[in-house]
């Protein structure tokens, strides 16, 4: 009941001690602390409660604490600040939460922010951990210290009647009268608490005697001193006019100590330079700690020197920042108002009203059909009425630009000089007749029909024998623009039809783009690998079906792309297709092509090629083109047949070259003269890939059979059969990594030799049986390689009865034909292979079959047939009576 001014204790020996982290407080400036251990918090309320609203402030050694409590003085710096509470506040309460079981969850611990304003420093001296450490300060002692100091000595209170005397304050609150105070004796006594209150709380809280921190004397007319305190006032100009926070934080700390001239005093102008500092937290606690006020003053300097240089830094990075930007800002500015001015000016127009007429002048000169036309003008109709920054617009100028770049009504003259054409074709390629007359057949019709639309060409042969560069030769003679893209792998559909606009980053298919890229309505495409095209993915659709509308003459004069959606006259372009294979075509997609079968290259062709092209192609490509190096025509014919058997010329090619690489190496140490001859091949190309023609180096025992085959890629060979008998139960084994085909063949010989066995004299009369009692092995060397095809059928009958009669076969004898059961030969294919493979490994007489001896006397040159007997035959009696003449069983 009692109004009297609340004076800051000078002397306040036991006070509630509170950690904090991060940063230490500083004398005058004000700090929100959040505490949330309940026993601190009734703490605060206690203090509060009794008028003792005084707390001890200590900052955390480790940066990672976080409590309410100190346990041990080690945990703490000895230094803090004794603080006033100025205010406290709690936040909301937040809505009760339950959990996924319905269940509520515990509530959060509450928590009391607290507002501390620090007034002097203090130093711990012990921490209290029993109620023995001092002893309560009666509150009437309290109030009547309060009450001295507010009253003079000749003060009388009668004038306010409401205000009690302090015996009646005494009555009300109970404490007794005070005793008299006796003489004192001269030993100390504990220092006296003013919160012994809170010594219940104990260990939950805690409580520290402390006492005050003592500064060393000095004179505020110190010249190091004003000098130091002149430099921090300079650094906080600085400061201030570099970052507008600090000039914040100067003009609110100037007007909260307005009654005195702060930076006249030393000890807050380096308080208020810590204080406002973001320094190291080590750093602050230092000058917090220090006695001397010089070095506070130098240690606040350098924390202020510090920002000092971060808030220049700042200012360099924010400036460099701005500049760019108002550069750019600068430079559109400028462009718009040069763009304004030229507008005005009539030097330019707006850039969509430019847009506008080139789509427009690009149409002019195009021959667009009427529906094609009308499309255009509804979408240049649209792009007038959208904003340039839209995404319309964007969408509907590509378009617009995809439109005009087609070559509509755009031609090339035709060129059907057959001459000409075939001058072409003998400077670019060598041998090949057969396949050179067909192209200028199909040159030749039309010439007579004036154009040679509805025609799709496709060159089918083994890598590597010049499909693509025969096709290149063919636009070459025609005087025809050439494009070419390959389908091998092609899986989305898309690739050929074109996306649909309304997708990020559509483009038309292949088509539109070789008409685009020529520029005329008429070129030669030519689509590379069409065996391989990918049968399709579920979202990628079938890319097969989708090249069907392209390649048929019926369809492609309409053609649709999803992309442009407006029909394409593709039946000017002459379509060109090159495959490996024809098996993996699709039948509706072959139907469609006129297919022109290109064999590989014989021996004598290997060789003018290498002569003549790749040859002098890998010595210029080697720099030696003015050098003294020469291949023999004797290393030529080597290398063909020990290194490059296969029918094309694209690995003779990568052995001159590398032949010519070794060259150019030793000629670079050295000028010399070099010539590459079959003794020193092996030093430039290494070892022959083919050590031998044959397996047998000698004359075959009964049982073995030459047969001969052709693979996919060309290539023939001659295969050696080998047939053997053991005791067993008449089984039939076949190795070799054979077919299915292969084996039914071997199956339809065995069968065909036990049919005729007496006529064969194998058996002494009909009604013998063979074979009930022994098993046939039979093996076609090169296991690792596998066989298939019906072609080996006479060779496997003649096998058969070689090892049942005990009968030798010529091995200068060769044979390839499908039997049938009862004995027919019938035809079999890639008889210009086999020939050359007979050929190469010094075969003498070949037993081919009736139907096979057109294509032969057509296909298979002279040179390769010369040296060879062909005998042809019909059925496997023939066959024998060829391979075992002379014999006793020929006889027979």
């Amino acid at each position: 009941k009692e109004i009297a001014k609340v004076n800051v204790p000078e002397v306040y020996p036991q006070v509630l001690a509170l950690p904090i982290t991060l940063r230490p407080l500083f004398p005058t400036f004000y700090k929100a602390v959040t505490i949330t251990h309940p026993p601190v918090i009734k703490a605060i309320r206690e203090l509060l409660a009794h008028g003792q609203p005084y707390i001890g402030a200590f900052l955390f050694k480790d940066s990672e604490s976080d409590a309410d409590v100190i346990t041990s003085l080690d945990q703490v710096h000895p230094v803090g600040v004794f603080a006033q509470i100025t205010s406290t506040f709690e936040p909301p309460e937040k809505p009760k939460a339950f959990g996924k079981d319905g269940k509520e969850e515990a509530p959060e611990p509450k928590a009391l922010t607290v507002v501390l304003y620090p007034h002097r420093r203090i130093r711990i001296d012990e921490l209290v951990t029993s109620t023995q450490s001092g002893e309560s300060v009666p509150i009437a002692k309290v109030v009547e210290e309060v009450q001295r100091d507010q009253m003079d000595e000749g003060e009388v209170s009668s004038f306010e009647r409401d205000i009690p005397s302090v015996d009646a304050v005494r009555e009300e609150l109970g404490t007794p009268p005070a005793e008299p105070v006796e003489e004192e004796d001269n030993t100390p006594k504990k220092p006296l608490s003013q919160i012994g209150f809170l010594h219940s709380l104990l260990p939950d809280v805690s409580l520290t005697n402390v006492s005050n921190f003592q500064v060393e004397p000095y004179k505020k007319d110190s010249q190091m001193i004003r000098a130091l305190m002149a430099e921090l006032i300079s650094s906080f100009k600085d400061l201030a006019q570099l970052a507008p926070i600090f000039r914040d934080q100067i003009a609110s700390f100037t007007m909260a100590h307005s009654t005195t001239n702060v930076f006249d005093d030393p000890e807050r102008l380096a308080d208020f330079a810590a204080a406002v500092s973001t320094g190291e937290a080590s750093d602050l606690q230092n000058l917090l700690e220090s006695t001397s006020i010089e070095d506070r003053l130098q240690k606040a300097l350098t924390i202020l020197k510090k920002e000092l240089i971060n808030a220049q830094l700042q200012q360099k990075i924010s400036k460099d920042v701005e500049s760019k930007i108002q550069k750019r800002q600068r430079e559109y500015y400028l462009i718009e108002q040069l763009k304004g001015i030229k507008r005005e000016l009539g030097m330019e127009s707006d850039g969509k009203d430019k847009l506008v007429e080139k789509f427009k002048e690009k149409a002019e000169k195009l021959a667009m059909p009427e529906g094609t036309r009308k499309v255009f003008d509804e979408e240049l109709s649209k792009l007038v009425g959208l904003e340039q920054v839209s995404s319309e617009f964007a969408v509907t100028r590509n378009y617009l630009d995809w439109l005009t770049a087609v070559p509509w009504g755009v031609h090339s003259p035709e060129n059907f000089n057959i001459p000409h054409a075939r001058q072409v074709l003998d400077d670019d390629h060598y041998g090949l007749k057969d396949v050179k007359d067909r192209i200028l057949e199909f040159l030749a019709v039309g010439k007579l029909r004036g154009s040679v639309q509805g025609k799709i060409i496709c060159l089918s042969g083994p890598p590597g024998v010049g499909k693509t560069s025969i096709g290149k030769s063919i636009a070459r003679a025609l005087g025809r623009q050439f494009y070419r893209f390959s389908v091998g792998g092609l899986n989305d559909v898309a690739e050929i039809k074109g996306h649909r606009r309304t997708y990020i980053g559509a483009m038309p298919g292949k088509a539109v783009q070789a008409l685009k890229k020529v520029q005329v309505e008429n070129p030669l495409i030519l689509i590379d690998e069409i065996d391989k095209i990918g049968a399709g993915r579920m979202n990628g659709g079938d890319p097969q079906g989708a090249i069907l509308e392209m390649l048929d003459p019926e369809q492609n004069g309409s053609f649709l792309d999803h992309y442009l959606d407006v029909p394409i006259d593709l039946s000017r372009v002459l379509f060109v297709c090159t495959a490996n294979v024809l098996h993996t075509i699709p039948r509706p997609l072959l139907d469609r092509l006129e297919v022109i079968e290109l064999s590989g290259y014989v021996a004598a062709e290997k060789k003018a090629i290498a002569e003549r092209f790749l040859g002098p192609q890998a010595k210029e490509q080697s720099g030696l083109k003015d050098v003294d190096v020469d291949i023999s025509p004797e290393a030529v014919d080597t290398i063909i047949r020990w290194y490059a058997r296969e029918s094309g010329v694209r690995n003779l090619k990568k052995l001159i070259e590398k032949v010519y690489r070794k060259a150019a190496f030793k000629i670079v140490p050295d000028t010399v003269h070099i010539r590459i001859t079959p003794d020193n091949l092996r030093d430039y190309v290494g070892a022959p890939y083919f050590q031998t023609d044959r397996i047998w180096s000698s004359p075959p025992p009964p049982g073995v059979s030459h047969g001969l085959a052709a693979s996919g890629e060309g290539q023939g060979t001659v295969l050696p059969i080998e047939v053997s008998s053991m005791p067993g139960k008449g089984n039939l084994q076949l190795t070799g990594k054979l077919g299915e085909v292969i084996r039914e063949s071997a199956q339809l010989a065995v069968s065909w030799v036990k049919s005729n066995a007496f006529a064969l004299g194998i058996t002494k009369s009909d009604a013998d049986t063979i074979l009930t009692d022994r098993d046939i092995h039979l093996h076609m060397p090169e296991g690792a390689i596998g066989k298939d095809g019906p072609s080996a059928g006479t060779a496997l009958v003649v096998a058969l009865v070689s090892l049942l009669t005990k009968t030798k076969v010529d091995w200068d004898i060769a044979l390839t034909g499908e039997i049938s059961l009862l004995g027919q030969v019938l035809r079999v294919g890639g008889l210009k292979e086999k020939t050359l493979a007979a050929h190469r490994t010094g075969i003498k007489k070949l037993i081919v079959p009736l139907g096979c001896r057109a294509e032969i006397e057509e296909n298979v040159p002279d040179s390769v047939k010369e040296g060879i007997e062909f005998v042809y035959v019909d059925s496997v009696r023939q066959v024998l009576h060829e391979v075992f003449k002379g014999e006793e069983i020929a006889e027979r």
